[in-house]
């Protein structure tokens, strides 16, 4: 047990890389090195093992903090678990189609929660899409058959995008990805997959677990961005609100901590300010700022960009 005289200051996470045989070797220029000559799909920069590098839970993974100091980090008086994964994507292949399942049918599995998700898209080479949603007119029956004849992907919806196109992914959509994209991704912290295709892959489908959570008509789609006092909106859901802030040379802002949540580094760096605690805020990682800090101030001596994502307080 760390005892503190003050409250809990914003802390760094080191990314946590997770080895994915559809990644890539070179994640540059968002970094310099993964520390392993293996494929790497995913950066976790909220994930339960992301480390915190700076200040005195230096060394300390994410999940062990937020079950400690829950009613500091949280906003709730126990300790719980951090309520957004969030993570940047590099495919270098085609990931497997596949689903997530909703609170409801999670939980009916034994799960604490299901998995609805949204992706901001970092990079886009010409031509770039995602997969999202099952054509008009499928079935449980045709998606099925076309499972076993290797003909899935000719039932998804393919939706072209663009850097900066924000893509809102809800639980129960068929959805995939391929190369050609950089994806930053904010969700609610599961792990549950049903993996329904895999393009001839030796890994384990989940075809009769995912059909049952499929919904065929979702809500699922690119989100329009609004102009905010200062930001823009880029989403704003059930599980998550994310904005993007623009900050030029040598200015300053104040920001409320509404929620747990984190801020993400797109460009340039930005100091992160309370009364005892000052964190740099870094391309392609994290800032925790603890929902007790109620504000804190945000400085870009040479302009940067960076992200806001925040849950709700409960």
């Amino acid at each position: 047990m760390i005892k503190r005289s003050e409250g809990l200051a914003p802390f760094r996470l080191k990314p946590w890389f997770s080895e994915r045989v559809w990644g890539k070797k070179d994640l540059r220029p968002w970094y310099e090195s993964t520390g392993t000559d293996e494929l790497v799909g995913e950066a976790w920069l909220t994930g339960p093992e992301s480390e915190v590098e700076t200040g005195e839970l230096a060394g300390r993974p994410l999940g062990l903090v937020a079950e400690e100091f829950g009613e500091e980090l949280l906003g709730v008086a126990e300790g719980g678990e951090f309520p957004l994964l969030v993570k940047i994507l590099f495919p270098n292949d085609k990931l497997s189609v596949q689903v997530h399942p909703d609170d409801a049918q999670a939980q009916a599995m034994g799960q604490p929660r299901g998995k609805t998700e949204c992706w901001y898209v970092l990079e886009a080479e010409p031509g770039a899409a995602v997969a999202l949603g099952l054509k008009a007119g499928s079935t449980a029956a045709s998606v099925e058959a076309a499972i076993a004849n290797g003909t899935l992907e000719d039932l998804l919806v393919q939706v072209p995008v663009v850097k900066g196109d924000m893509i809102f992914v809800d639980a129960g959509t068929v959805h995939a990805i391929g190369p050609g994209v950089v994806l930053l991704e904010t969700q609610q912290t599961s792990d549950t997959t049903f993996r329904l295709f895999d393009y001839g892959r030796p890994r384990e489908l989940h075809v009769q677990q995912g059909l049952a959570v499929t919904k065929f008509a979702t809500r699922a789609g690119k989100v329009a961005p609004r102009e905010m006092d200062g930001f823009v909106r880029l989403i704003e859901e059930q599980y998550f609100t994310v904005d993007r802030f623009d900050l030029e040379e040598l200015e300053e802002i104040r920001l409320p901590v509404t929620g747990p949540g984190c801020l993400v580094g797109l460009s340039g760096t930005v100091a992160v300010i309370t009364p005892n605690e000052e964190v740099e805020l870094l391309p392609g990682q994290a800032v925790v700022v603890p929902v007790g800090c109620g504000e804190v101030i945000l400085e870009a001596e040479h302009g940067a960009s960076f992200l806001r994502c925040a849950a709700p307080l409960k």
